[in-house]
């Protein structure tokens, strides 16, 4: 039996065993004759973007090695790749590797750069793994589903910087021109003093599968990884995150004191959607008085759909992201043109690691991670939670173990719907 914390700890000591027959020159590498050779864990839409938008940050990028909890995920993924990038994707048949442990096989195959995406539960120990093996790391958001998962990764992230290892985030408003422009005027004064920041998110759901009759409970939950609380962390920590990660960056990337808000599932009541809320409202106080309101939806059929941020100041407005521009005193507007942030944040990663200056985005992921987190227990809880309370909880979304006769946290009911915590009754741990 593999639990949690022993996956976790396993994880870490595989890495490290990798580091015993790598040379630290390899391990931590500035690009040489030969290049980077990329690893992907994690081979769904977001990873196999990740990949490309890697690729775009050089030809002297390539893609050697892919794991996925799931076989039938590999081949297809590869062969996308290839069409985009056919002389840099050179991942042979024996290095498609699947299941628990497949990450650690990507970790064995000499790569120097690895990206990490798969089911969010997973990545506080792949995270934990490739850095203790010597890898610089792309990492996906959210970097933690619970504050266990927090506090390991604010350790892991303190490891990379000790060996010179970069990490970074896939919270990628952060590499945005645009966006990155319109925060540097706001915290130069061009709105005055901030007032309150509004953060919206509010569109349809995540593509959800339907149960196939040859999988498990396990494998339909995995297969659907997006619906379930303990594999995503719903849509705070999917969707929202960006949102709050934008306003956290605003606000000077400081936690609030507390948080209150409200949530629940109204329309999202098919099985296909698991456990998940279908909307969210949360307030975050901070010290200074200011106020964070958040918002998401994932309500099909909706008319409107809206991702926007506005941060209200003393002299004028900021409007993000699409149409980034200021009103008031200091009136501005971005240019139309601007580089895909995906494709940024790669570059920059490559780039700091050619100049021997690794980026660590250590601070605002794992801060906005825990957002994240803090946003679900009060909405989950209908409790008004303060910052120090919530990096108190000992909740883990935790799997007794890691195979696949493991029976997962969460069962359906007689009708084949998943109960959904009850604000008021589902109590904050």
């Amino acid at each position: 039996m593999t639990t949690r914390r022993t996956f976790l700890k396993t994880s870490l000591a595989a890495g490290a065993a990798l580091t015993t027959t790598l040379s630290l020159t390899r391990s931590a590498h500035a690009a040489g004759a030969d290049g980077f050779r990329v690893g992907l864990i994690g081979c769904g839409g977001r990873g196999s973007g990740a990949a490309a938008n890697a690729m775009n940050a050089g030809e002297d990028v390539k893609l050697v090695a892919m794991a996925d909890l799931f076989e039938d995920r590999l081949a297809p993924a590869r062969a996308r790749l290839k069409e985009l990038n056919p002389n840099q994707v050179q991942v042979d048949d024996d290095h498609l590797f699947h299941g628990f442990d497949a990450y650690k096989k990507v970790l064995e195959s000499d790569v120097d750069v690895v990206l990490i995406a798969p089911a969010s539960h997973f990545i506080p120990a792949h995270l934990g793994a490739a850095i203790a093996a010597g890898k610089h790391v792309f990492c996906e958001k959210p970097h933690a589903l619970d504050v266990p998962g927090i506090k390991a990764v604010t350790s892991i992230c303190e490891e990379a910087r000790q060996k010179g290892l970069a990490i970074v985030s896939g919270l990628c408003w952060r590499y945005d021109q645009a966006v990155c422009e319109t925060m540097k005027r706001v915290q130069d004064g061009a709105i005055g003093e901030i007032i309150a920041v509004q953060e919206n998110y509010v569109g349809g759901p995540y593509y959800a599968k339907d149960r196939e009759p040859q999988w498990s409970e396990l494998e339909y939950q995995f297969q659907n990884w997006y619906h379930f609380n303990w594999l995503s962390g719903d849509q705070t920590a999917q969707q929202l995150i960006h949102s709050i990660d934008k306003g956290s960056w605003a606000l000077g990337d400081v936690p609030p004191v507390k948080a209150w808000g409200l949530g629940g599932r109204q329309v999202c009541l098919e099985p296909k959607y698991g456990d998940q809320f279908d909307h969210f409202s949360v307030v975050f106080e901070y010290a200074s008085g200011v106020r964070m309101y958040a918002y998401c939806r994932d309500i099909p059929g909706c008319a409107f759909n809206e991702t926007s941020d506005v941060i209200l100041g003393t002299k004028g407005k900021a409007f993000m992201p699409d149409r980034c521009r200021i009103e008031g005193a200091n009136p501005w507007r971005a240019e139309k043109s601007r580089e895909v942030m995906y494709d940024s944040e790669h570059k920059a990663l490559f780039d700091s690691i050619r100049k021997g200056q690794p980026i660590n985005n250590s601070n605002y992921m794992i801060l906005s991670s825990m957002l994240a987190i803090l946003a679900q227990m009060v909405c989950y809880t209908g409790e008004q939670i303060t910052w120090e309370q919530a990096m108190a909880s000992t909740l883990d979304f935790s799997l007794p173990e890691y195979n696949w006769d493991a029976e997962p946290p969460v069962k359906p009911n007689p009708d084949g719907t998943y109960p959904c915590p009850l604000p008021g009754v589902t109590k904050f741990v």
